[in-house]
């Protein structure tokens, strides 16, 4: 019996199935000189042609959506065309195809049945996972890749009905917890968007092109993490107690010299634009590269100091002006709030004490060789990124930084969502001590606009 025989009622048994990751075996193409699509296996020669509605629902089998998003996503797109089982016929005709291993029987209740017994296995997280506490009231998952650090943040509700997922049916979890299925399904969708579930790879995103593309991107250079392993120890002495006295009382002397030579330092930047103009801007662009370079470096070692991994580092460009970056995900996952700060500042501190030791050594350089240039530009551009980074309204140093250092993790986020829920009239979900932040954070995001 095939899917598209059976009554309506069978048929909502179907609706919350998540469609499994096609990107794993086959590739979709568009077939030459028409509007079909090639469906093609990418150990194999085999091709397997589908008709442009069928080949615009395959793009969206990613292992994150269900059948009936999938179908409302067909339905929106192509309207009427599109029939109420139209994804449940789909998965029928890859049976058939073999391109699902699903087991298919006469009878449309057996299919049904074993097919619940392995949701039960399906949605089981791995065994890589890892749960930490915070002290600041959630939960996290951690799961660490080869190239790739993943964290999803939950409450201890979540955590306790994410626990049950690989032990009782999905009709047993909602009915304990007392919530929808949709809800369930949202959950189980970010579980596998961030690849914790047994059997289901992450979906692979592709690029959009847009402006996006040429106002900010990236490149990945290399895995850094065991030569920062081997480096880690030369410099542990920075984070001792006596350093960083010795260090505030040098930041100290050398601001009491830039106000001492505030309206000096003004003048020469005019007198170096009138003389040399544009062509300060290669060097003082390169500066600015080193300068964010070892903004980057003070971000990994102080994450390394806390034991935790940094599995990349390479070249970003914003509004084409070149940096550096480096992957800090695994931040998230230090308990102290002092510690997750420590990392997000680290690098802010490394562009203050490059700004005051190029300003030390510009105050005692010869006025006109390259070298008190060079020294000035130094400055100016420690000056500029650090601008730039400690601004908390943008997505950048500053920002995280206050995440850190309030403990409220999607900062901007939530903040736009406390207002919804007063527009709403609806009780807030947030902690008392974090309201008065939430409430300051979204009108200066649209006054800063």
């Amino acid at each position: 019996m095939n899917l598209e025989e059976t009554s309506d009622l069978n048929l909502t048994n179907y609706q919350a199935w998540i469609c499994p990751n096609l990107g794993i075996h086959w590739q979709i193409i568009r077939a030459f000189g028409s509007d079909e699509i090639c469906l093609k296996a990418i150990k194999t020669e085999q091709k397997i042609i589908f008709s442009a509605t069928e080949g615009y629902a395959l793009q969206h089998f990613n292992g994150t959506f269900t059948v009936r998003q999938i179908q409302e996503k067909c339905q929106h797109e192509f309207g009427e065309q599109i029939k109420p089982n139209f994804i449940v016929q789909l998965l029928d005709k890859l049976v058939d195809l073999k391109v699902l291993a699903i087991p298919k029987n006469n009878k449309i209740k057996k299919f049904t049945n074993e097919k619940k017994t392995n949701n039960i296995k399906l949605y089981r997280l791995k065994s890589t996972v890892q749960w930490i506490w915070h002290t600041d009231g959630y939960w996290l998952l951690r799961l660490q890749n080869t190239n790739n650090i993943a964290y999803m943040q939950v409450s201890n509700f979540h955590k306790n009905m994410i626990l049950q997922l690989g032990k009782l049916p999905l009709e047993t979890v909602t009915a304990k917890y007392k919530i929808n299925p949709q809800y369930l399904q949202y959950l189980l969708q970010n579980l596998a968007i961030k690849g914790m579930l047994e059997g289901i790879e992450p979906p692979r995103y592709q690029k959009k092109n847009s402006i996006l593309q040429v106002l900010f991107f990236k490149f990945s250079l290399f895995n850094p993490d065991t030569w920062l392993n081997r480096h880690i120890n030369k410099i542990r002495f920075m984070f001792t107690t006596e350093f960083c006295f010795l260090l505030c009382v040098f930041l100290g002397f050398t601001t009491a010299i830039a106000f001492s030579k505030q309206e000096r330092i003004y003048n020469l930047g005019q007198e170096l634009w009138n003389s040399q103009g544009y062509s300060l801007i290669l060097p003082f662009a390169t500066l600015m590269m080193l300068v964010v370079s070892i903004h980057e470096l003070g971000h990994a070692f102080t994450l390394k100091h806390y034991n935790g991994v940094v599995l990349d580092m390479g070249l970003m460009f914003i509004c084409l002006l070149p940096g550096a970056y480096t992957n800090t995900t695994d931040a998230y996952g230090l308990i102290k709030r002092r510690q997750r700060s420590l990392v997000m500042a680290a690098g802010v501190i490394c562009q203050v004490v490059i700004w005051a030791i190029a300003l030390c050594l510009w105050s005692i350089s010869t006025p006109g060789n390259w070298f008190y240039t060079t020294t000035y530009l130094l400055m100016l551009a420690a000056q500029f990124t650090l601008f730039i980074n400690f601004n908390p309204i943008n997505k950048f140093d500053g920002y995280y930084l206050l995440e850190a250092m309030t403990g409220i993790n999607h900062l901007r986020q939530r903040s736009f969502g406390y207002y919804a829920q007063l527009l709403r009239r609806e009780p807030s979900s947030e902690r008392t001590e974090d309201i008065g932040i939430l409430a300051v954070y979204a009108p200066a995001c649209l006054l800063y606009l």
